[in-house]
């Protein structure tokens, strides 16, 4: 794996010096690519953030793993960019990982309660396990249908993870064998 930001055509073409962000392909993993975030997100810088990352998903990399390691510092409208990919990989059978992420970036995720929504590994082997787990989920388990254990409203799960309930807003969690628990 080598740092190639002409993965995307026209990546390059706009900067800003607070927050430099580099592409880096990762072999054997269709769609997947890690992008190394350095600096910060906040409201003024958000709009690059989010066409840079736009620009990545267009180029047909749905699988994003974001190494947040040089990352310092994320705004709640930082965060909401990162809800925002999510929304965008989803549809498309893509999901997003965020890896190597400082405690104090992950105090603001888990105050504003988004640290359940998303993927947080803490080595780029157990990134890359995630997603092929993803590719391997062919045995007949997902996609499950089962009852909140809560409100007992239907839900669908495609794939092992956590998730909040759309009716009671429960945290729950799946895992590889398809088991529901919660939180």
């Amino acid at each position: 794996m080598s740092i190639n930001n002409n993965l995307v055509p026209g990546f390059n073409d706009e900067k800003d010096d607070s927050l430099k962000i580099s592409l880096e392909k990762v072999e054997g993993l269709d769609n997947c690519v890690i992008l190394y975030l350095n600096g910060y997100i906040d409201t003024y810088n958000s709009g690059f953030f989010q066409k840079r990352v736009t620009s990545v998903v267009e180029a047909g990399y749905i699988n994003l793993i974001f190494n947040c390691a040089a990352l310092n510092y994320v705004s709640s409208t930082g965060i909401g960019s990162f809800t925002a990919f999510l929304k965008m990989v989803k549809p498309k059978n893509g999901d997003i990982v965020l890896l190597e992420i400082q405690s104090k970036v992950y105090e603001v995720f888990q105050l504003l309660g988004f640290s359940q929504f998303f993927n947080i590994k803490d080595t780029l082997d157990e990134a890359v396990r995630f997603f092929k787990q993803d590719e391997e989920v062919e045995d007949g388990l997902f996609p499950k249908i089962f009852s909140c254990p809560v409100c007992s409203k239907k839900l669908k799960a495609t794939k092992a993870g956590r998730f909040r309930c759309s009716e009671c807003k429960t945290i729950l969690a799946i895992d590889n064998q398809a088991q529901v628990f919660l939180g």
